[in-house]
């Protein structure tokens, strides 16, 4: 065989062998929400470790490639609209958002639950100078709220203060500061009395205060659910079940600060789903509350 012969061969037993390979499967996409609890970019980068490790484990669940990528929202209601109308796939949510958005579909999926030592605990906090002592001395006071579907940030923090008497028309003024770090910031500097606000958020930055804040009341909370979009396919569905529950990357688990997840049933939120109701006695309808601060303090710049 002449030698433009033997490269014609060669030329041709490499076409056949690339017509016979297999043409890679276009990655299985999953859109993670998370809304910003505080500062997005800071929620960006603390969830990138997860978002790696739940593609690798999903991938392997579903015997081909997928990816998970992560959306972040700047609101807890701008992260329920894009979930419930099926614009992402996953949430990390909060007790109370998950009871919302169940309200919303009732075909929304639990996947798993993040594992927590002891139950998340929520602060009521004043400055440590303040003479408040207990819940009843918030009477007369102004107070900070975090977003207005919040678990601790709202609607239990609202359910702890009606068990003690106080509602919104007995203070000054109340606001909703959308984020844990803008509460805590509006009560260190003093345009809040008090306010409401989660026990990691309230450790980590009292550790670096100017002026610190000190625990009036604590209460419970569940650990935070992650659920799938009605309609999600029933083998990603299943996959990311699997994965969530194999997930011990210490990474991904840091940056949740969750020793891992336990599988969770639609029951266990009647507690929340109790104190929301609870909290609706706080501002009923048609009562006279106090007229709110016409500019509330701004987040913090990211």
């Amino acid at each position: 065989m002449s030698h433009l012969g033997r490269v014609a061969a060669v030329l041709l037993s490499a076409l056949a062998a690339h017509a016979q390979a297999p043409t890679p499967k276009t990655p299985t996409r999953i859109t993670l929400g998370v809304y910003s609890f505080k500062k997005p970019t800071e929620v960006w980068n603390q969830f990138q470790p997860v978002t790696v490790e739940l593609s690798r484990l999903v991938t392997k669940e579903l015997g081909s490639p997928a990816v998970v990528e992560l959306q972040v929202t700047k609101t807890y209601e701008e992260c329920l609209d894009q979930f419930v109308s099926g614009k992402v796939d996953i949430v990390r949510f909060g007790p109370a958002s998950y009871v919302l958005a169940k309200n919303l579909e009732p075909k929304v999926q639990l996947l798993a639950s993040e594992k927590e030592d002891s139950r998340e605990v929520g602060l009521i906090v004043v400055r440590d100078d303040s003479p408040i002592r207990s819940l009843r001395d918030l009477a007369g006071k102004k107070f900070a709220f975090g977003d207005s579907q919040s678990t601790i940030g709202r609607y239990l923090s609202q359910a702890e203060l009606v068990s003690a008497g106080v509602l919104a028309k007995d203070l000054a003024s109340f606001t909703y500061l959308e984020r844990h770090d803008s509460v805590f910031k509006s009560v260190e500097v003093g345009d809040h009395d008090a306010g409401a606000l989660h026990l990691d958020t309230w450790k980590e930055l009292n550790a670096k205060a100017a002026r610190k804040l000190r625990v009036v009341h604590k209460f419970d909370n569940l650990s935070k659910p992650w659920l799938a979009r009605a309609g999600l396919p029933p083998e990603v569905v299943t996959a990311l079940t699997q994965s969530l529950l194999q997930l011990s990357d210490p990474a991904a688990l840091k940056a949740l600060k969750v020793p891992g997840f336990v599988v969770s049933t639609d029951a266990e939120f009647d507690m929340v789903r109790k104190g929301m109701m609870q909290s609706e006695k706080f501002a009923p309808p048609g009562a006279v509350v106090p007229a709110k601060p016409a500019s509330p303090p701004a987040p913090a710049k990211e």
